[in-house]
């Protein structure tokens, strides 16, 4: 009985241990903003795929296209701290190696709020790592908070 009760402990803290496809795709939109956070534009470019698409709606409701080098080359001007944006996840979708979630943010700049939105991504899993294939956003400063 001790033996079974040894292994049913071992497997079970085994299976809560896993990570689910849901953690690994929070956990690749998280290093971004980490990323950002820190102005490392390594750990940022990590998250990315190789021809990933980055656009904002703009306030005339324009879609803006950005390079993913501009948009590391942005933060690369920064400080560690002067970019935080914090997110909350809403919703997270996933089809095999699809995945699309949808995150409202408020973005604050050295200390002080900015703009908020809300950014939706569409990542895809390459070589078991999901990566982010689409981000879009919104960028506003009429925030109900």
């Amino acid at each position: 009985m001790e033996k079974f009760l040894i292994v049913l402990l071992f497997l079970s803290s085994f299976c809560f241990a896993q990570k689910t496809e849901n953690d690994a795709i929070k956990e690749s939109v998280e290093n971004l903003f980490a990323g950002m956070k820190n102005a490392d534009t390594v750990m940022i470019k990590s998250v990315f795929a190789d021809n990933a698409i980055l656009q904002t709606i703009t306030k005339s409701d324009a879609v803006k296209t950005e390079k993913l080098q501009d948009f590391l080359s942005s933060f690369s001007k920064l400080s560690k701290n002067d970019a935080d944006e914090k997110i909350k996840f809403e919703a997270i979708h996933v089809d095999g190696n699809l995945a699309s979630v949808f995150t409202p943010y408020e973005f604050y700049y050295k200390g002080k709020f900015s703009h908020c939105g809300a950014n939706s991504f569409q990542l895809v899993k390459q070589n078991n790592v999901w990566k982010i294939q689409y981000l879009i956003d919104t960028r506003r400063t009429n925030c109900n908070k």
